[in-house]
């Protein structure tokens, strides 16, 4: 710079002094050269000492910086926060920009999917479907159906600790957050990246009932989202304690149970108001996965999961440790379903039948039914353990089972060996062929045509057309009387009284009596190649049971409200008779033999006297047995879904032993009852060349004619057989009739 005196340029010079002993010069600043006094000198020159310059290192002569261990410099400090500073503006800067494009993001999948549900002027809660309440004849639950099959109950109405364990288990912060909980959303992602597969939902209280409310089930972002704004709006239009309610009336508990009224009935045989501590941690408990933890299922797993929710109410302050101890330490008694599940196929034939009674219910109601819950029980025993007992054996997989009284009331009924793994029910809606077990409509017919049980036919081959029916063993035994034929279940004998009487006749009397599936009015009728189900062929055989009086079968006894005020309520007792007395004391004497000598010997009962027919269709692909006491109507079939032939399952053994197993439960201790009528059948057993009752005169030795080949319709020239008053006009032959009549 210029000196302002001379005008010449001075050059700045450093005045540093000499060094010091070990030629190091001292460039730090002195205390001297401060503008402001430290602390240390200002407190000094206040107390009049004397102020000791600090110690401090010295440059090399070179001039250049020291460095090395020492303390970095105000510059260098100053640089380092400078840079620290830069860099939380940047991390700051950045983290904005990704928070508002998350948000953005955020806002438009919410506002697309949002754009997807109905207007919100149009979001309503649903109201609540009524229930239905099925019920055995002695007030036991049967079912609880609907959508909710539950009674509606409040906070209120429930133990204070039902609903709190709700909340300890599936949401705690529930009276805190606004629909959803970030916090637990943020959870459930973590545990779920660390699984590697989804194993938390995150879902609120409120999540799950705006899905449950108003969407599907699918796990997809767009359902999650909808499910979120739904939430939402459920926590501004509700209060927290209707939200509750709601959750706590509609979730699903499995096994067909909705609502926690229902679950409680379901798994514990009572309502939830009277649910103690235990059953209420088990009830939470379900939520997560209703049949992982049914207390009905799989008990273990139920009460290691109740003890997880006991433990967590106890957590969140709900109840003292004390106890959930003493919950924990209580047995907890599941009751099993009404007959190990059986009683869901009564269910759903109540329900597919209900809209004929009262339409679609749009209020809770109360359906007692004819069911007797120990018959309910001891029918399901009989067709699981024949199934498991003799059911391999014979290839055989499912069954099926329905018990009628007298009076047409259905008191069991058993669709299938397993409702869980099959629903479907064999017994109201499986049409099979009936085979032999459809027989006695035909002797009926021919009783009623003029014939008696001593009449004798002869049991050899018979053509008719094209088609030669043989007997089940394909031996002959030549004349028999008509007992010893139905006994004994000789298809030629059939076949040639159908032929007598007539398939249209036979037909009509089957319908007479109860079957109402369509009949194919043509010779094979004789061998029960229609198909029908096992109800109507059980209710078609009661009036043999009950001395003729026809039958409707039914199953709902009467209807009611909650408050009792009665919808329906069942009169009338049916068609009326339906088969004079004196041919029901025939065919009761017939009917007996059958499991006196006959092919149902298996179906005996010690002290009852009993009467059936058994039946085998084509290559064994149905197995039958229809048999009945004074007390009770009861049919079992058995045989494939699939109508694959089985192991020789035959009439007389499969559904004639569960046929005893049952019945001879379902008699116990009840007074012995008698067959209707007083029929004095001659022995069986005897020769049939005693007599022909329609001719009243010998039956004539028929050994040639075996011999000669098959018998022609009509019978053979010397000796026709005698036809019903009204199948023919005196003019006209029968067998002339018939071929007429089939185009023959």
């Amino acid at each position: 710079m210029a000196d302002r005196r001379t005008g010449e340029r001075v050059e700045p010079v450093l005045d540093v002094g000499d060094g010091g002993e070990d030629g190091r010069f001292d460039f730090g600043l002195k205390e001297s050269d401060r503008s402001v006094p430290t602390r240390s000198k200002a407190r000094a020159s206040l107390k009049g000492a004397s102020v000791v310059k600090p110690a401090r290192g010295r440059a090399r002569a070179s001039g250049k910086r020291r460095h090395g261990r020492g303390r970095a410099t105000n510059a260098e400090r100053g640089g380092l926060i400078a840079g620290i500073r830069n860099a939380v503006r940047r991390v700051a800067y950045w983290s904005v920009v990704a928070i508002v494009i998350a948000v953005g993001a955020g806002a438009a999948l919410v506002g697309y999917y949002g754009s997807k549900l109905p207007p919100p002027s149009e979001w309503i809660v649903p109201e609540r479907p009524a229930n239905v309440r099925i019920l055995a004849a002695n007030g036991g639950l049967i079912s609880n159906r609907g959508d909710t099959a539950g009674a509606s109950l409040t906070l209120d109405e429930m133990p204070p600790y039902l609903p709190e364990a709700v909340i300890a288990i599936e949401d705690r912060r529930f009276y805190w957050h606004l629909g959803f909980d970030p916090i637990g959303l943020t959870r459930a992602l973590i545990a779920n990246v660390r699984a590697g597969r989804v194993v938390q939902g995150g879902s609120t209280i409120t999540q799950q009932l705006a899905k449950n409310l108003f969407l599907h089930s699918e796990q997809t972002l767009e359902r999650k989202i909808q499910e979120v704004i739904l939430a939402g709006w459920l926590e501004l239009s509700l209060t927290k304690k209707q939200v509750l309610e709601l959750y706590l009336n509609r979730v699903y508990f499995g096994g067909g149970a909705y609502g926690v009224d229902a679950a409680a009935y379901r798994y514990f045989g009572k309502s939830a108001r009277d649910v103690t501590l235990a059953e209420a941690a088990a009830l939470a408990a379900m939520l997560k996965a209703p049949s992982r933890y049914s207390p009905v299922i799989n008990p273990d797993a139920s009460e290691a999961r109740a003890q997880t929710v006991l433990a967590a109410m106890q957590d969140a302050g709900f109840i003292s440790a004390r106890q959930a101890s003493l919950a924990m330490s209580g047995d907890m008694a599941a009751v099993k379903d009404v007959a190990g599940g059986s009683g869901r196929y009564v269910a759903d034939w109540v329900m597919d039948i209900l809209p004929a009674y009262v339409g679609s219910p749009n209020q809770d109601i109360v359906v007692d039914t004819t069911i007797d819950l120990r018959l309910q029980a001891a029918a399901a025993r009989a067709i699981a353990d024949t199934l498991d007992a003799e059911g391999r054996d014979y290839d055989v997989g499912q069954g099926a089972l329905v018990a009628i009284d007298p009076s047409g009331a259905v008191k069991a009924l058993v669709g299938g060996r397993d409702y869980a793994t099959s629903p479907f029910n064999r017994a109201v809606d499986g049409h099979r062929q009936p085979g032999s077990s459809f027989k006695p409509f035909v002797y009926l017919t021919a009783l009623e045509s003029g014939l008696a049980p001593e009449t004798v036919r002869v049991d050899q081959p018979v053509a008719i057309g094209g088609w030669r029916p043989e007997n089940y063993n394909q031996d002959y035994r030549g004349p028999v009387t008509l007992a010893t034929a139905l006994a004994l279940s000789l298809n030629t004998v059939s076949v040639q009284l159908t032929a007598e009487v007539g398939p249209e006749r036979v037909a009509a009397t089957a319908r007479r009596l109860g079957i109402v599936s369509p009949l194919m009015a043509t010779p094979s009728i004789a061998l029960g190649t229609s198909e029908v189900t096992p109800l109507e062929m059980t209710s078609a055989f009661v009036p043999f049971s009950n001395g003729g009086r026809g039958v409707i079968p039914h199953v709902i006894r009467r209807i009611t409200t909650v408050d009792g005020t009665v919808l329906y309520e069942r009169t009338g007792s049916g068609p009326g008779q339906v088969i004079d007395p004196t041919y029901v004391g025939m065919m009761n004497a017939m009917l007996q033999q059958t499991l006196a000598i006959g092919t149902g010997q298996r179906a005996r009962i010690d002290g009852w006297p009993a009467a059936g027919k058994t039946g085998t269709s084509q290559d064994y692909r149905d197995a039958w047995f229809i048999g009945y006491t004074g007390a009770l109507t009861a049919g079992v079939w058995f045989g494939n879904d699939d109508n694959t032939p089985t192991e020789r399952a035959s009439g007389g053994n499969l559904p004639a032993i569960a046929w005893q197993r049952f019945m001879s439960e379902a008699v116990d201790g009840l007074a012995v009852t008698a067959l209707p009528g007083n029929y004095p059948l001659h022995d069986p057993t005897a020769p049939a060349s005693a007599v022909n009752a329609v001719g009243g005169r010998p039956a004539p030795e028929r050994a040639d004619r075996i011999a000669a080949g098959p018998m022609p319709i009509g019978g053979w020239p010397d000796q026709p057989y005698p036809a019903p008053p009204d199948a023919r006009t005196p003019a006209e032959p029968f067998g002339g009739f018939f071929r007429r009549l089939f185009g023959g």
